[in-house]
């Protein structure tokens, strides 16, 4: 069975860290695009960054300078590194993959809560 699990969330003071995992299980994680998005109460969900299958990785310019996607392909998980959280940063983070060249995300994480402050 494919799935995806996404933990580390939890309650930070802003200017504060967290890292986001993504584990795999039934699909090799260096064979697809993963992306982590973010959803916030009454936003649309908000692509946050990427990393593709030769280690390129992007970022929304929100995050851009604060946050830092990884791959251990020894275990099959992908990270987000978080630091400088802002209160803004609060949301449901996830955790999808996709082949390229496909654009559509096929597999999704539950989500795992963020949430930024004092």
């Amino acid at each position: 069975q494919l799935q995806l699990v996404e933990s580390g969330g939890g309650l930070v003071q802003p200017g504060g860290s967290l890292r986001l995992s993504c584990a795999a299980s039934g699909l090799t994680l260096n064979s697809y695009v993963i992306g982590w998005f973010r959803q916030a109460p009454g936003k649309e969900r908000e692509a946050v960054s990427c990393i593709t299958t030769d280690g390129t990785s992007y970022y929304g310019d929100s995050v851009k300078g604060r946050f830092t996607i990884s791959r251990d392909n020894a275990k099959n998980t992908v990270y987000l590194q978080m630091d400088s959280l802002k209160p803004e940063d609060t949301a449901v983070y996830y955790c999808a993959a996709r082949l390229a060249p496909l654009l559509e995300y096929a597999y999704w994480g539950q989500g795992t809560q963020v949430t930024v402050s004092l």
